[in-house]
């Protein structure tokens, strides 16, 4: 036992005495300056990253309501901004909202859809893309927000455009790249 206590003693000294040693296998210089940098960029850029993955996270509902195109939509995206502003207190509310199906605004509007959404199949229904069963759909749609009159005027005229629209040619509904399998989306 003393043999040990006198070796350990020893060897505690001999390490007290010797010249440093570095675990690193930078010299001195170049570890000051590599953990300055380092430093500097997570002061930086760490705080970026971090503003821009909080303002992406909440824009998620905007995102998210203009996919299923929701009538509400902008008011989803004015409640997005302003939990930006408390601190995200009103996100869990605006993204229950953007999947939300707006029932009272159906009976109300007589549709469920944003305005937008009757626009865009405006567009591929005068480019003779749309089958014939999602332009009698659109069609009665349009109808019945008009029996309603809640129609405003610039779906006024897609209607009347919509009258003189031809459906899709059976061979593009048919393909596989064709629209035939997406009439549940409508």
């Amino acid at each position: 036992m003393k043999r040990f206590l006198i070796a350990s003693w020893a060897s505690m000294i001999g390490l007290a005495f010797a010249p440093g040693a570095h675990a690193s296998f930078l010299p001195h210089e170049m570890m000051d300056t590599a953990a300055t940098w380092l430093a500097w960029f997570i002061l930086i850029f760490v705080p970026i990253g971090v503003i821009v993955l909080f303002w992406l996270v909440h824009i998620l509902p905007e995102k998210i309501a203009h996919k299923r195109h929701h009538p509400q939509r902008d008011a989803i995206q004015v409640l997005c901004l302003l939990s930006l502003v408390f601190g995200g207190l009103l996100w869990p509310i605006a993204w229950l909202w953007a999947y939300t199906k707006p029932v009272t605004y159906q009976l109300a509007y007589g549709t469920e859809k944003h305005e937008d959404y009757f626009h865009e199949m405006g567009a591929k229904a005068s480019a003779g893309e749309l089958p014939e069963h999602e332009l009698q759909h659109l069609r009665e749609e349009l109808d019945a927000m008009a029996a309603k009159g809640t129609l405003p005027s610039k779906l006024k005229l897609l209607r009347r455009d919509l009258a003189m629209a031809k459906p899709a040619p059976a061979a593009a509904q048919a393909s596989p790249g064709g629209t035939a399998g997406k009439a549940g989306d409508a």
